[in-house]
């Protein structure tokens, strides 16, 4: 069987990388999308490849519109596919809103929903064109619930959800699934640097009184994206221990 070809943005550490290696166990190519220098990426390429797939390097901003229809071209031209996109890249610029500089929101906005955009656009084309796959967006349950500190983080991940439940609507017809996921805490780097007060008082708000780890969001991601869902699309997929219900 043709091997399949999953693009993840954000995939050379944290979430995204998990994502990737849970992919690749499964038997996809992989596209690793980064952004700036990662010391390790040949270490990551060796973790990916152990599992004999092909892998696909690309460093690109998502916010840099003009520069996916060119990454997408490269994806077409080596994998001849795309079947899976992953819309992981984000960042956080935290701030109470009386203190929050417009740069902050902006760029939070331009990174995390217009990325989204940028991305999704240059690449359902091709999903559209061969009549099958998945989309799969990284939201958060701050998008559903709002949290204070966080107007432009939640914002932007509220706006990922009307994304993707529009495209759901316009691609059905194309055999194109579109979902989101939206996860609570997730035991990770930024995370971990918490101290054991504020710690405490996230666990005290998960009936499961623990965070996520970056295992459990890839496998949902994959389940999402893979050939295994037929039935699923317009749907954002809390993953949170119970925290929002």
């Amino acid at each position: 069987m043709e091997r399949k070809t999953v693009l993840i943005t954000g995939a050379s550490r944290g979430i995204g990388k998990e994502i990737a290696l849970e992919f690749a166990r499964k038997g996809y190519n992989i596209v690793v999308n980064y952004v700036g220098e990662v010391p390790d990426l040949e270490e990551t390429k060796k973790e990916l490849e152990i599992n004999g797939i092909e892998t696909l390097f690309i460093q690109g901003d998502v916010t840099n519109f003009d520069s996916w229809k060119e990454i997408a071209e490269e994806v077409i031209n080596k994998f001849g596919s795309i079947d899976v996109l992953v819309n992981n890249a984000g960042i956080t610029k935290d701030g109470l809103l009386l203190r929050m500089t417009e740069e902050d929101f902006d760029k939070v906005i331009n990174v995390n929903l217009k990325g989204t955009f940028n991305v999704t656009k240059n690449i359902i084309p091709y999903m559209s064109k061969q009549r099958s796959g998945r989309i799969v967006s990284l939201a958060s349950v701050v998008g559903v619930t709002g949290n204070a500190g966080q107007a432009n983080y939640a914002a932007s991940k509220a706006g990922i959800i009307g994304f993707t439940k529009t495209c759901a609507k316009e691609f059905a017809s194309r055999n194109i699934l579109v979902n989101a996921i939206a996860p609570g805490f997730v035991d990770t780097m930024m995370t971990g640097v918490l101290s054991d007060n504020i710690k405490e008082e996230i666990l005290n708000q998960i009936p499961l009184k623990r965070m996520a780890t970056p295992q459990e969001i890839a496998k949902l991601v994959y389940f999402l994206g893979s050939e295994e869902n037929t039935y699923i699309t317009g749907q954002v997929v809390n993953i949170d221990g119970g925290m929002v219900m």
